[in-house]
């Protein structure tokens, strides 16, 4: 739960000072989508390409004043005490899983507003995650087993 509040508070953050709206991505996404426990480690949030690059600096200034340092510029990954973020570009999920980010359903809680994906969506990003050889290592057997939760759930 800490996580996800402090996703909300990140979410109204870019929503009011950048106008983005985040999509909450990774374990965290997946525990939103389904109500069930990934135990997530941290927060991975898609957005606009163009943060990550012409407006890199606003995103990065955006993330400091809420106490965040950037600990891999390569990942766009920061950290606040404890908590890990991560950072990547919503239109990769178009060639990578092909799920289309244009039609993704807007969600908000205690006025911050976010995206979130499908179960469906989800089983196409951990399918192709699976065929990725550094995930499949790093992750061990968690992406597959994601997926075995999700097909039970898309069968219901």
């Amino acid at each position: 739960m800490k996580l996800y509040n402090e996703f909300i508070n990140i979410a109204k953050t870019l929503n009011k000072e950048l106008d983005i709206i985040p999509l909450l991505y990774g374990s965290l996404g997946l525990e939103k989508v389904t109500g069930l426990n990934f135990s997530p480690e941290d927060i991975d949030i898609l957005i606009p390409v163009i943060f990550l690059e012409e407006k890199w600096e606003k995103l990065k200034k955006s993330m400091e004043l809420q106490g965040y340092k950037l600990v891999d510029l390569h990942e766009h990954e920061f950290r606040k005490t404890n908590t890990k973020v991560g950072i990547a570009y919503i239109e990769d999920l178009k060639p990578f899983a092909d799920v289309d980010y244009n039609n993704l359903g807007v969600f908000e809680d205690d006025g911050a507003k976010y995206h979130l994906l499908t179960i469906d969506d989800c089983l196409k990003v951990y399918n192709k995650s699976l065929l990725d050889g550094y995930r499949r290592t790093k992750k061990s057997n968690k992406d597959q087993s994601k997926i075995n939760i999700l097909n039970k759930l898309i069968q219901y």
